[in-house]
């Protein structure tokens, strides 16, 4: 079996939850719907994908964590998107975020991948769902599918 047959269906039998902000909902939703269509094209059921949705990209390691510990997924993805304003709140919203995904995945035991984006403006963000810089819930979405079957690989059992 070739690398690239061998990867085309190892998201399948594996669960996933996707953990999206509603804070600036109209990119996070290219992100979440990038992430599902590399999961389904890797293998993996409608059944098996389960979206969450919290107030904003602060909210989201706790979500996160919950779906971590629940013992149901494989593999959570969290995904948030930062527009910088006039203040520095959102690089404190962000770095929160960031070391809280952190966080539920090393308590966990379960691959959270971060998917949030903190950008300068509008434009960025857009480049980043999407646009010329791709789409970084797709690239979430295949560390997940590599991080899932590696557990499953290496993963010992207490």
């Amino acid at each position: 079996m070739t690398e690239t047959a061998r990867t085309d269906r190892e998201a399948a039998g594996h669960r996933f939850c996707l953990v999206a902000a509603r804070f600036n909902e109209t990119y996070v939703r290219r992100l979440v719907e990038a992430a599902r269509d590399v999961l389904a094209g890797r293998g993996a059921a409608a059944s098996d994908l389960e979206e969450v949705w919290v107030p904003g990209s602060f909210e989201l390691p706790l979500a996160c964590r919950w779906a971590a510990a629940s013992g149901r997924f494989d593999a959570v993805l969290a995904f948030g998107v930062l527009i910088r304003g006039e203040t520095e709140h959102f690089r404190l919203v962000a770095e929160a975020a960031t070391q809280g995904i952190m966080r539920a995945m090393l308590d966990t035991g379960v691959p959270v991948l971060n998917g949030v984006l903190a950008t300068l403006d509008a434009e960025q963000a857009a480049s980043r769902c999407g646009g010329a810089h791709g789409n970084r819930g797709a690239e979430v979405a295949l560390a997940a599918v590599h991080m899932a079957s590696l557990g499953k690989r290496t993963r010992v059992e207490a």
